[in-house]
């Protein structure tokens, strides 16, 4: 790849990722429940991980014109994988309408970067550049999946609580 090219498309990662971890550190601090903080200082924990993945590879690639070999087992974040919401979890989200909005702000945040990172993977030949792309593409699905699932049970909660089923 061009290394001008390169070198926008990681300062335009760097970017989301910073806009994220913004967005979740500022849900985390407004959040008047410390379950529901842990889950959005968690979410921009990762964030700052995928800033620090993509700074290094900046840096490298700044250096080297070409990106560095990823060794990504190293990477895997075990904490937010594993991060169960419990029904009293779910209770307290949807209870509290800001968190609930944050939730669906960041499900678009999460797709953003998935089609960025998705979309730079097919375009490119150089195969370390490639599986970082679709590396990070896959961990935001793995984020994306867990926001999904909080939204739309929390969407089925608002539906069943407020009788709206037309039958």
């Amino acid at each position: 790849m061009e290394t001008n090219k390169a070198i926008d498309i990681l300062k335009m990662a760097i970017l989301m990722e910073k806009r994220g971890y913004a967005f979740y550190a500022k849900v985390a601090e407004n959040s008047s429940d410390p379950d529901i903080s842990h889950i959005f200082h968690v979410m921009a924990d990762e964030e700052t991980k995928h800033i620090k993945f993509l700074s290094d590879q900046f840096v490298h690639y700044e250096k080297e014109h070409k990106f560095a070999h990823l060794k990504l087992s190293d990477l895997e974040n075990e904490e937010f994988v594993n991060l169960i919401l419990s029904e009293d979890m779910k209770k307290k989200i949807s209870s509290a309408g800001f968190e609930a909005a944050a939730i669906s702000a960041a499900v678009d945040f999460e797709n953003r970067a998935i089609d960025v990172y998705t979309k730079q993977a097919g375009l490119t030949a150089d195969p370390n550049e490639k599986a970082l792309y679709q590396w990070l593409a896959d961990w935001e699905k793995g984020h994306l999946k867990v926001l999904n699932d909080i939204d739309n049970e929390l969407k089925e909660k608002i539906w069943n609580d407020n009788q709206f089923w037309p039958f």
